[in-house]
């Protein structure tokens, strides 16, 4: 079945919904003239995308944004929070590295 192009996540509605009635991968393909490959990606793609969504993470839209595009507040503060949940993180891991630093050096009877 040729068809014209159109991106998979076009259809993406009518793939959730077959999927809902139970058709399987192959019938979906033959639905709408996709290769299984690209079925399965696809799903892996939105698979990944509903668990990022679910964890309150924002998928933002690669590349430069336009000129009129306004950040705002939300994402500031989201990235402040990402921002010092890394720092904290980072400190916490040189904290872990200091401890055992000193674990070898009273080990091995130094000071």
């Amino acid at each position: 079945m040729s068809r014209s192009y159109r991106h998979i996540q076009e259809y993406e509605k009518e793939i959730m919904e077959l999927r809902t009635d139970g058709k399987t991968s192959r019938e979906i393909c033959e639905i709408f003239g996709f290769t299984l490959r690209q079925y399965k990606n696809f799903i892996t793609r939105y698979n990944r995308k509903q668990d990022k969504l679910s964890v309150g993470i924002i998928s933002k839209r690669k590349g430069r944004p336009s000129k009129d595009y306004v950040v705002s507040e939300q994402d500031k503060v989201a990235e402040l929070k990402y921002i010092l949940a890394r720092k904290e993180a980072k400190i916490k891991s040189l904290e872990m590295e200091n401890e055992l630093m000193r674990d070898f050096l009273s080990l091995t009877e130094r000071k």
